[in-house]
């Protein structure tokens, strides 16, 4: 079976996702995998981490709409390499997905953003995946959805052979590239009220004090003081975290939370909102704590799941315990670690994959064909309304360049 993967693909947490995938299947005898990089948003073309053979990468789209594809090219990687089945990644627009359909090619996608309109057009997938128990609950009716407990590679990310003590206490945070969603600020804010010998390091891929300007006060203070490091710019698997013992991410939202389960598999205890995704990755109460969420609200796009935001005391609790339970830290991280090898492993949690895939059937057109009209629809508005932002945005400059 020849199985395509559509995806972003490069340096960034959705490729990752892909390259999960990619591992896992290409593993199989039975099966060979292809990548086909969407254009439109950059490539990774010469990089030894991700150019290969298998990788097509994708003309630019002829619109400007997210995860948009160049349809004729895309035809001809489907027939060049006798693709049988597609996953889709994060895929936005569905002009690919309905040509999957038209060619007979089985397609189906992994779940991650979608809103309360696009629900119903996931039904013109033939399978869905779900990695957590939250995106389940929305697609189970669906004739092939199948829940699969999102994990990672524990042999990439692993507990260090030696566990260092310092008697400092060393909070980890991923901020990516966007520190809002991710919390950063409620880490910084709450961090600065931990008591004892503790640091904060963050790792983000842009500029902290550009991102929160109100915080220009607090990371300069903290720094000064020698409680926080800021590391910048972006850093291949396995990132990081051998820098810290605590794993701190109040994010607003997730779709998965792929930091989480890498940090746990590190050996960090972690520290997350009471609210799935996030919370789904916190055992019983052993591997780390989940804390209590101060407020709901939607985010503006319309996505699914409501943001959520945690109470900045109860995250500052939540650091200082493991401040004051610092004598116990190695214990904590072999806890932590002992749990991602028994819920976060990958290669454990997709065992069957493979086969799933090959037993997925194509779905009659008549099962899908009242949602193609919905799919259509909301392709000409997405195209309508990225062609609308980019003329604005020309305007602006042009108008600038005017004023000049």
């Amino acid at each position: 079976m020849n199985i395509g993967i559509v995806t972003t693909w490069f340096e960034r947490g959705a490729a990752y996702v892909s390259r999960q995938f990619f591992d896992r299947l290409n593993a199989n005898e039975s099966i060979d995998v292809f990548v086909y990089a969407r254009g439109g948003e950059s490539y990774a073309k010469g990089n030894m981490d991700w150019d290969a053979g298998y990788v097509t990468w994708g003309k630019p789209p002829k619109s400007y709409a997210s995860t948009d594809v160049h349809l004729d090219d895309f035809k001809e990687w489907l027939e060049k390499n006798n693709i049988d089945c597609v996953l889709f990644n994060e895929q936005l627009i569905w002009a690919p997905v309905l040509m999957c359909r038209d060619l007979d090619v089985i397609c189906g996608t992994y779940i991650d953003y979608y809103t309360e309109k696009t629900v119903p057009m996931f039904w013109i997938y033939d399978f869905i995946i779900c990695n957590t128990q939250r995106h389940y609950s929305v697609f189970k009716e669906h004739s092939q959805c199948i829940y699969i407990p999102w994990g990672t590679d524990i042999n990439t990310f692993k507990l260090p052979e030696i566990l260092e003590s310092s008697g400092v206490v060393r909070f980890f945070h991923s901020a990516g590239m966007n520190p809002y969603r991710k919390g950063t600020d409620l880490v910084i804010e709450a961090f600065r009220n931990v008591q004892g010998p503790a640091k904060l390091i963050v790792h983000s891929q842009v500029k902290l004090a550009k991102a929160f300007p109100a915080l220009k006060g607090i990371l300069a203070e903290l720094t000064a003081q020698g409680r926080l490091e800021v590391i910048e710019g972006t850093v291949s698997a396995p990132g990081l975290y051998y820098k810290g013992d605590v794993y701190v991410y109040p994010s607003r939202l997730d779709g998965i939370g792929l930091t989480i389960a890498e940090a746990a598999s590190s050996g960090l205890p972690i520290i997350v909102p009471d609210n799935p995704p996030m919370s789904e990755f916190v055992i019983d109460g052993s591997n780390g704590r989940a804390v209590r969420v101060d407020k709901l609200w939607s985010r503006w796009d319309g996505y699914y799941w409501p943001q959520c935001e945690v109470d900045r005391q109860e995250l500052t609790d939540a650091m200082q315990y493991y401040v004051d339970k610092y004598p116990y830290m190695a214990e904590f991280k072999r806890i932590s670690r002992q749990v991602a090898e028994e819920n976060f492993n990958w290669f454990k949690n997709t065992e069957k994959l493979a086969d799933t895939f090959l037993d997925f059937k194509r779905l009659s057109d008549s099962t899908v064909w009242d949602y193609r009209a919905l799919a259509e629809k909301n392709d000409l508005n997405r195209v309508r309304n990225a062609m609308k932002g980019r003329i604005d945005r020309m305007r602006d400059s042009l108008k600038y360049f005017l004023q000049k």
